[in-house]
C-alpha cells in the first residue's frame, strides 16, 4: 500500500510540481488571491467585477519565471493587508488568452482594475511600486 500512495504521490507531484520555497513569513500565511485556470470563470468573473468599484490587481505570470515567484510572497501578504482590494492570479502559459487580451508582454505584470477598466500597471518584480500604486488607486 505504501509503494501505492508513493507513485500517487510522485504523479500528483510531477503535475503539479513542488510548493515554492520561500524564506518569506508573509507565504506561511493563507493567500487570498484568487487564481483563474479557466478562461470562460476568468470572463464570468471579469464581467461581474466590472459592476463594482473596488479595486482588482491582476498578477500575470508564469510557474518558471523566477522574478514572478520572487513576487508571490509580496503580492500574497498585500492580498491579505489590503482587504478592500481584489487579488487575483493569471498564469500566462494556462490563459495565454487573458493576458494577450491585456497586452502582457513581460513577467510579471501587474494590472490594476477598477470597474473593468485599466488604472494603472507595473511591469517586473517591484514590489515598492506596486504598493504604492495599490495604496493610491484603492480609495
Amino acid at each position: 500500500m505504501g509503494a501505492f500512495l508513493s507513485k500517487i504521490g510522485a504523479f500528483l507531484s510531477s503535475l503539479y510540481g513542488p510548493p515554492a520555497a520561500s524564506d518569506d513569513a508573509a507565504s506561511s500565511e493563507p493567500s487570498s488571491v484568487l487564481s483563474f485556470h479557466s478562461s470562460a470563470r476568468w470572463q464570468l468573473h471579469f464581467n461581474s467585477a466590472q459592476d463594482s468599484s473596488k479595486l482588482m490587481v491582476i498578477d500575470f505570470s508564469a510557474t518558471w519565471c523566477g522574478p514572478c515567484r520572487l513576487m508571490e510572497p509580496s503580492f500574497n501578504a498585500m492580498a491579505n493587508k489590503y482587504t478592500d482590494v481584489e487579488f487575483v492570479k493569471i498564469d500566462v502559459d494556462e490563459l495565454s488568452d487573458v493576458a494577450q487580451d491585456f497586452g502582457v508582454q513581460a513577467m510579471p505584470t501587474f494590472v490594476l482594475l477598477r470597474r473593468g477598466k485599466v488604472v494603472d500597471t507595473v511591469v517586473g518584480a517591484r514590489k515598492e511600486e506596486l504598493e504604492k500604486k495599490i495604496q493610491r488607486h484603492r480609495s
